[in-house]
């Protein structure tokens, strides 16, 4: 073992507390995890803080937003203690970027001489690019910055590190400092090679207690797996065609089902969530996913949650496969029913496809939701109009639930620029963003399509809603529009509790 000590930081989640429901998602740090496992494979001591997971019911103000999480004294005291050589802090999802910020102020406040990172996230749409907001890192005291997987660099930067190297000697791939732009970190291919992330090495009870998750928390423990990296397509209001250069890389059927086998025995846990940006792209991986469980008879449930490309699945027969193997949510991402619009942002979307696995999927018992996004720049009433009657039609297929987002211009999507100067921080960049000058009638538009929505369910399916509503009471969810609003409202009475700050 190498004397080298590293310290992973995970950051205080945010949530805005005048729009409770769609901010504070719950998303476990898996690349912080994969991180550590790579450390620990060079043999590094590591130890991760993660300081929403040690704490996530603790609650203070912090500016306009409130932070969810352990005290920074507390990571005072870890980095006293612990005295590492390396701090690396995780920018996981662009809405904690004020309290990112705040931490990373103050370990540089009394810890001059630390030698500070920051790790990108690359597998979440959730996410940012620190290219494009490197300088404010930079100002605060940042040494480094690891752009793309931080798997390939960490060792690097140890070696770094220990030879003594000064950080204006730094020059390797993937990593940037104030007076070097280093380019992005080479895409890994061999996913199989990667160890599995050190879930050992976080707070896991904390987060299983909450009772919700990003996907719907159906068990008393689940696990987040990504089974691929990256997505093909060039969705311009996105993040992940910079972060991964529309490289889209996957996992043996082998070396997936082993890690699942891995986590029920080691953890206890028979729930499995997929964050794949798209991890159905390969039609025959999800059959060989599916048949290597059957096959080893796991009794396992498993979701893909953060949406999909729905046309990836070819057939009914492959679906069919996964629901046997335990899929019993499926979340697809529409974005909009208006072709011109689709062909503007560079995602297509074949409506026959998906209501013909939406009917498929009804019949088998996975729940579905179908994600939309309304305020593309060059959006008109008739592309609204258009993405309504989509809803309209998947519901009367058996659609489950569906997510009306309103389009924020995440640092490193094609949008980003265009907005420069209309919002004031990082963390206003939600699914709600209020600074908007056209934030009203957009909510007008969610509103309706919500309606409209919830009228049709009802009246296709009255026992279904009535089911739904059982759940929400009970905690065993099978959607997230169950889950939302437990969420939502322990905010609403966490923000409520709180002293108020005089303005």
């Amino acid at each position: 073992m190498r004397s080298f000590k590293c310290l992973l930081v995970s950051p205080a989640s945010v949530f805005d507390p005048a729009d409770p429901f769609t901010t504070g998602v719950v998303f476990m740090p898996i690349g912080l995890a994969y991180g550590a496992s790579a450390l620990k494979k060079i043999n590094v001591k590591v130890e991760v803080l993660d300081l929403f997971g040690e704490s996530p019911k603790e609650a203070r103000r912090i500016g306009d937003y409130v932070r969810l999480g352990m005290p920074d004294e507390k990571l005072l005291e870890k980095v006293t203690d612990l005295s590492p050589d390396l701090i690396i802090f995780y920018a996981n999802q662009l809405l904690n970027h004020v309290s990112l910020i705040e931490s990373v102020r103050l370990v540089r406040k009394h810890f001059p001489a630390a030698i500070l990172g920051i790790a990108e996230n690359t597998q979440a749409v959730t996410a940012y690019l620190l290219k494009e907001v490197q300088s404010e890192f930079f100002e605060i005291g940042v040494n480094f910055l690891i752009s793309g997987e931080m798997e390939n660099v960490l060792e690097g930067i140890v070696e770094r590190i220990e030879t003594g190297a000064t950080i204006d000697e730094w020059d390797l791939e993937g990593v940037s400092t104030r007076n070097f732009q280093g380019v992005r970190s080479t895409k890994i291919v061999e996913l199989d090679l990667l160890d599995y992330p050190a879930w050992e090495l976080f707070p896991l009870q904390n987060y299983w207690d909450l009772g919700y998750a990003h996907g719907p928390f159906q068990t008393n423990k689940y696990l987040p797996v990504l089974t691929s990296r990256g997505c093909p397509f060039p969705c311009k209001f996105c993040v992940v065609p910079a972060t991964n250069n529309r490289k889209w890389r996957f996992r043996s059927a082998m070396n997936v089902v082993d890690e699942l086998t891995h986590l029920n025995s080691s953890f206890g846990v028979s729930e499995f969530h997929l964050e794949d940006l798209n991890p159905t792209i390969q039609d025959s991986r999800m059959r060989e996913i599916a048949l290597e469980i059957l096959e080893r008879k796991l009794t396992i449930i498993w979701k893909i949650v953060a949406g999909t490309k729905i046309e990836s699945i070819k057939s009914v027969e492959t679906l069919r496969l996964m629901g046997e193997s335990g899929l019993n949510y499926l979340s697809m991402s529409p974005e909009s029913g208006s072709r011109k619009l689709l062909k503007e942002i560079g995602k297509p979307f074949d409506v026959n496809h998906a209501i013909n696995m939406t009917k498929a999927s009804y019949r088998l018992g996975i729940r579905t939701q179908a994600c939309f996004v309304l305020g593309y720049p060059s959006e008109s009433v008739i592309d609204r109009c258009k993405s309504l009657a989509l809803s309209i039609k998947l519901t009367l297929s058996g659609l489950d639930e569906l997510v009306v987002f309103i389009m924020s211009p995440v640092p490193g999507s094609d949008v980003y620029k265009s907005y420069l100067g209309q919002f004031d921080s990082l963390s206003s960049l939600s699914f709600s963003p209020r600074w908007r000058r056209d934030f009203n009638s957009l909510l007008a538009w969610r509103i309706l399509i919500y309606t409209v929505f919830l009228s049709l369910k009802f009246v296709r399916n009255p026992m279904r809603m009535i089911n739904q509503l059982k759940n929400l009471l009970t905690g065993k969810y099978q959607t997230k529009m169950e889950m939302t609003p437990v969420r939502g409202f322990r905010y609403f009475w966490i923000n409520w509790k709180l002293p108020k700050v005089e303005k």
